[in-house]
């Protein structure tokens, strides 16, 4: 993976200023095309093809198209042997397949590809600009445009070198306080956009026109559920065996869930000995070190079930505070998770092995793997459709208005509509569930792991967000999914035999740190109180009622409230405000 960034006018100065901005997603090489109308950047971190070949930003063999990439397409190989006879490859990598893909198939590629990428190609033929973001959005492309200027990056630091407003958005502000990321396409600042996952840009004569593309109806598939779960399982592996592809040392992150699991045991037809990695906390009170560390031991138990180099990192109330400010900076498009501590420290700690690392994420909201999609069967009488999202993500109106500022609150009558569109499927179940893999998966979850590992030039990689593996994800009719007393019913029935036995008698838990008990240690209490004041950062005095804040604080720390949620998302928006100088 890598950091691309670009804008519609010549300027080397600025591009390289963009490219350095990028420079620790891609430490191995930089480069820059200029010509004129534009200017394209590019950081690279080396996965396939190591050689200078496969630089960035690089031309097809014509010197007519010119790309800046960013991701990983697993089946270049497969497209490479389809194209070999109506294009002359250069190199070995992934970058010129899908130069000679856009040859062939023009505006129509990215339906082609199968991966994780966000790119543009500049067509000197027509001056157009061709971008795209993949199917599940796990690479971010943000771009910001004002009628004349247009200016594109993987991140949103790149974008702010240049003299851009930075006006914060009201909605989207009320938005992330709901939900604690911003939907698509808005981010918090005014004019900064992101482009929607599965969607292209094109940039030509001055305008922007912006499209979905692959969107398909899947018919429900007529196989048995004995018989889905024998086709699941090969197609597991094979999106494994994919996302395996690398010219540089592959691990597996090891959460003790059953979708990591799951991934390390396909992975391990193919590799021997491989290197995990699992995250685990050193709490105060050791008394409940348990509680917050039963998956990092069940990690344990897995590991040497499949017998893996096994690496375990913890992280104590002092390793989170002092990983907050670097935090803030990579959390360019905040994301309020209290994860994203540990998800920092663990790709600090797992790149001194290995330059990629395989997940788990994608299985629950593929497969049906949280609790609410059982409670929303239950409760498909009492909620309809358009309240659904609402009531199962959103914060509360009643301790929302109270910490947010009545100049500045919106109540979630006036926003919850956005979300009607994600809300898709023959019942309440299948709704959260299309709801989260359009909305919460690309836009909090990716966002957030994207930004958290690239800060250490590390690229995770899903397998089980495979786009063949989610088209087949989609014909599976819901009940062999998830029931009134089952989640993640037929992931786990494919696996049955592969598995270690302990990980099948286990709760969900989902993946959640102590945070709420650091606020409780006196450095970190008096961290938080220093964020959480009128005067931490110039302009946001009116956004929030500061006593209110207070109190809510003070009665986390005192065991009264539990607060984490709304303290956390306040934290994390201060941090961001403060360090971009965002105009409030």
């Amino acid at each position: 993976m890598c950091g691309i960034s670009g804008f519609n006018w010549n300027d080397e100065k600025k591009i390289k200023e963009m490219v350095s901005c990028l420079a620790y997603r891609g430490p191995d090489a930089q480069g820059v095309f200029l010509d004129e109308g534009i200017s394209l950047g590019h950081a690279r971190l080396s996965v396939i093809d190591l050689s200078p070949d496969a630089n960035q930003p690089m031309s097809d063999n014509n010197g007519e198209l010119i790309i800046v990439f960013n991701g990983e397409i697993y089946n270049f190989h497969e497209l490479k042997e389809e194209l070999q006879g109506e294009y002359q490859f250069k190199t070995k990598s992934d970058t010129e397949v899908i130069l000679a893909g856009y040859r062939k198939w023009g505006r129509n590629m990215a339906e082609h590809l199968n991966g994780m990428f966000a790119f543009a190609i500049y067509d000197k033929r027509d001056k157009s600009l061709f971008c795209a973001r993949d199917h599940l959005g796990m690479k971010p492309f943000y771009y910001f445009w004002d009628g004349t200027r247009f200016i594109f990056a993987s991140e949103i630091p790149a974008i702010l070198a240049h003299d851009v407003p930075r006006v914060l958005d009201k909605e989207a502000f009320n938005h992330y306080f709901r939900v604690l990321f911003v939907p698509e396409p808005m981010t918090l600042l005014k004019d900064v956009y992101k482009l929607p996952a599965s969607h292209t840009l094109i940039l030509k004569d001055g305008k922007i026109t912006v499209e979905s593309y692959g969107e398909k109806e899947f018919p429900r598939t007529i196989l048995s559920y004995e018989e889905s779960a024998k086709l699941l399982k090969e197609k597991v592996i094979k999106a494994v065996e994919r996302h395996l592809v690398s010219d540089v040392p592959v691990g597996v992150y090891l959460s003790g869930g059953i979708d990591s699991s799951i991934v390390l045991a396909a992975a391990s037809r193919f590799h021997k000995r491989i290197k995990t990695f699992t995250v685990g906390f050193t709490l105060e009170d050791k008394g409940e070190s348990h509680k917050f560390n039963a998956d990092f031991d069940l990690a344990a138990r897995t590991a040497k079930f499949f017998n893996t180099e096994h690496h375990t990192i913890t992280i104590s109330v002092k390793d989170a505070l002092n990983a907050m400010e670097e935090v803030a900076l990579h959390n360019s498009d905040p994301v309020s998770n209290p994860t994203s501590i540990a998800m920092f420290l663990l790709a600090r700690f797992a790149r001194k092995e290995v330059t990629v690392a395989l997940t788990g994420n994608a299985g629950d909201e593929l497969f049906g793997g949280y609790g609410r999609y059982r409670i929303a069967l239950a409760a498909r009488y009492l909620y309809t459709k358009p309240n659904l999202f609402a009531k199962f993500m959103f914060e509360k109106d009643g301790k929302l208005s109270r910490i947010i500022s009545q100049e500045m609150f919106l109540p979630g009558s006036m926003i919850k509509s956005r979300y009607k569109k994600y809300l898709r499927g023959r019942d309440a179940a299948e709704a959260l569930m299309s709801a989260d893999r359009l909305s919460w998966l690309p836009e909090h979850f990716f966002m957030l792991s994207d930004k958290m590992s690239m800060a250490s030039a590390l690229e995770e990689r899903m397998p089980l967000g495979d786009k063949e593996l989610v088209a087949f994800s989609q014909t599976l009719p819901r009940n062999y999914k998830v029931d009134l007393r089952k989640t993640k019913k037929i992931l786990k029935y494919a696996f049955k035999d592969d598995l270690p036995e302990f990980l099948f008698d286990q709760p969900k838990r989902g993946w959640f740190s102590p945070a709420a008990k650091w606020f409780r240690n006196k450095e970190f209490a008096d961290f938080a109180r220093e964020i959480l004041s009128e005067s931490y950062c110039a302009g946001s005095g009116k956004l929030f009622n500061w006593q209110e804040l207070r109190g809510m604080l003070e009665r986390h720390i005192n065991k009264e409230e539990y607060n984490l949620t709304s303290l956390w998302a306040v934290l994390t928006f201060q941090m961001w405000a403060k360090k971009f100088k965002v105009e409030i």
